[in-house]
């Protein structure tokens, strides 16, 4: 696993502001890895932010280096156990 100040948690917030937030990682920040992080439903956003990233924002200048997908398992509002996957992509400057 990379230092955590290179990953990209994927939540709620509007879409771009992912995409963003992961490209000045790359250039302002000059990164050499990002990961880009998400779980349960969030999870096809994190997928759509990677593609975006790598086609459109920064085509040609990175790669997908990995994919890990995973399950967590934590106890919701109600005290069961519920388990969610979890998937982190890692771009890499080429």
């Amino acid at each position: 696993m990379g230092n955590d100040d290179n990953s990209m948690f994927i939540g709620g917030k509007p879409f771009m502001n992912y995409v963003t937030g992961v490209v000045m990682q790359f250039t302002t920040k000059g990164a050499s890895e990002v990961i880009i992080k998400a779980r349960g439903k969030f999870i096809n956003r994190a997928v759509d932010v990677a593609e975006v990233v790598r086609k459109r924002f920064m085509a040609d200048q990175v790669d997908v280096k990995e994919i890990v997908v995973d399950s967590e398992e934590f106890k919701n509002k109600e005290g069961r156990n519920v388990r969610v996957s979890t998937i982190e992509v890692t771009l890499k400057k080429k």
